[in-house]
């Protein structure tokens, strides 16, 4: 792709180079060739790529005095963000491939134009497969599924019937969309345990990204909901009912029971373990290992912007250092009273 496409495509200014420089792929400025694009956040890292054998190099305006008269230059106050628009923009689409001879498909199955689907992949009866979209090796695709245009779905990845999908979905290997919520109902008198209904949907907005091996239940009797542009890391588990904002940040080892919401913009780090019926407000930050608990509320209400809650229960990380602080002084000064 020419530089100058990629320029009014994402926006930005060419400030200097040619706009018919050929841009063939995004790289670090170690590995980078002439036909590679690279980026620079500080001044460090802008002294590198501008040494380094790109031929196109995005960064901050005023991020360095000068630049090399042979570097086409690209200016954008997100130059991160740019770089990775631009290496979407720039990433082989493989050709469509049809349907394998040995992938599975039931009857009433409704495929779009240009779609892959892989070898021993099960389309199960009635679903629906939008146009570009691609269903990898090994993939189950329940009954009645509905998945949108432009999505991908890796390798022995399960989509239980009642899931629908939108637009340029991406399910890593291995993820399991739609399955039974953990919900059962006890016999006071037997202590026997009999299954809650879990025949509810799950929907999956535009955008979504799901990691390897990340699991998401269908709602009991209603629904479950990943809204738009939300990534969701490896090792994760949505609980039933759920309803995850839109553009929220789900790290890896994180357990969100049922029936909690999670507000549009949070950000939930490593192993954050959430209750049933909680909310975590908008645009919330929780720390690794943080623990919100039942049916509690977290908000960043009369806190600064930014602000990490850790903990459990999840609170300002500074209050948290200071209540370790004070507790290690206590511990101290029991010692010194024994050893005195």
């Amino acid at each position: 792709m020419r530089l100058g496409e990629l320029v009014e495509k994402l926006g930005g200014k060419l400030v200097q180079g040619r706009a018919d420089t050929v841009i063939r792929g995004v790289n670090s400025g170690v590995q980078a060739r002439p036909e590679h694009l690279v980026f620079a956040q500080d001044p460090a890292s802008a002294s590198d790529a501008l040494s380094s054998n790109a031929g196109a190099v995005v960064l901050r305006p005023g991020l360095v005095d000068s630049y090399p008269e042979e570097k086409a230059i690209v200016e954008t106050p997100q130059p991160r963000l740019w770089f990775s628009r631009a290496a979407k923009e720039l990433r082989p689409v493989g050709p469509a491939r049809g349907v394998s001879p040995s992938a599975v498909l039931g009857a009433g199955v409704s495929l779009g134009e240009n779609i892959s689907i892989g070898a021993c992949a099960v389309i199960e009866d009635n679903a629906g497969i939008g146009a570009g979209s691609r269903i990898d090796a090994g993939a189950v695709v329940g009954a009645g599924v509905r998945i949108g245009a432009d999505c991908h779905i890796y390798p022995r990845a399960v989509i239980y019937a009642g899931t629908t999908l939108g637009d340029r979905v991406v399910v890593h290997a291995g993820a399991v969309l739609g399955s039974d919520g953990f919900g059962y109902v006890r016999d006071a008198t037997t202590g026997a345990y009999t299954q809650f209904p879990q025949q509810g949907t799950l929907v999956i907005e535009d955008d979504v990204d799901i990691g390897a091996n990340t699991t998401i239940d269908r709602g009991a009797l209603a629904e479950t909901r990943i809204r738009r542009g939300t990534k969701i890391d490896n090792l994760v588990h949505i609980g039933h009912n759920c309803d995850i904002g839109e553009d929220v940040i789900l790290v890896a080892l994180t357990g969100i029971s049922g029936s909690s919401s999670v507000g549009k913009g949070a950000v939930i780090a490593g192993q954050v373990g959430i209750g049933d019926h909680a909310h975590v407000g908008e645009g919330v930050i929780l720390g690794g290992q943080a623990g919100v608990l039942s049916g509690k509320t977290v908000t960043n209400e009369g806190l600064k912007p930014g602000t990490v809650l850790w903990g459990t229960p999840a609170r300002p990380l500074k209050q948290v250092l200071r209540e370790i602080a004070v507790v290690a002084r206590l511990a101290k000064g029991k010692r010194r009273e024994a050893e005195g």
